[in-house]
């Protein structure tokens, strides 16, 4: 006996489900170049990436940003490199270790990261008013199962910690 009468059978058709998520990353990644190309022109997707992670997380060592970014330092070094060049980002000596240097947002960095956040939202909020409202709180039921079975964290407005995800990869063995 169907536990609740008269409901449509569920499918369970994992590819069709699979297909719908990438179609749907596909859009997302594109939205994402969309709005960093309105900002800036010469700042790459994993560059972006770096200023959001020093945007959330504030100032960070080197080794410790490539490890958060999943980047060897070297790679991450180039990154910070060409940020710094574009004056996005800022190196300093650490005063607790004079060894060691700190990477920082500039004020630019801290404003391409509002504009991109912000043109974003935009485009994803113009996609979801052409939803009728059913569609969107089913949507969003599916998305919140989808981000909890992925671990990724809930996006609150007044919670800025991930703005636009990227969490740290320590959290995860928690």
């Amino acid at each position: 006996m169907p536990e609740h009468e008269g409901a449509a059978p569920v499918r369970d058709d994992i590819e069709a489900v699979t297909r719908a998520v990438l179609t749907a990353s596909r859009l997302l990644v594109a939205i994402s170049a969309r709005s960093l190309a309105t900002v800036e022109e010469n700042i790459t997707l994993p560059q972006f990436r770096m200023l959001v992670v020093l945007s959330t997380r504030g100032p960070s060592k080197l080794v410790a940003l490539a490890e958060h970014l999943g980047v060897q330092p070297s790679t991450a070094m180039r990154m910070v490199d060409r940020l710094i060049t574009s004056g996005l980002t800022s190196r300093r000596t650490n005063p607790d270790n004079r060894r060691e240097t700190v990477l920082s947002l500039t004020e630019e960095g801290s404003r391409v990261v509002a504009d991109v956040t912000a043109r974003r939202r935009e485009e994803i909020t113009t996609i979801l008013r052409r939803l009728d409202p059913a569609r969107r709180d089913a949507l969003v039921d599916a998305l919140d199962a989808f981000n909890t079975a992925g671990r990724e964290p809930s996006y609150e407005a007044e919670d800025a910690l991930h703005p636009l995800g990227w969490t740290d990869p320590a959290d995860e063995t928690q």
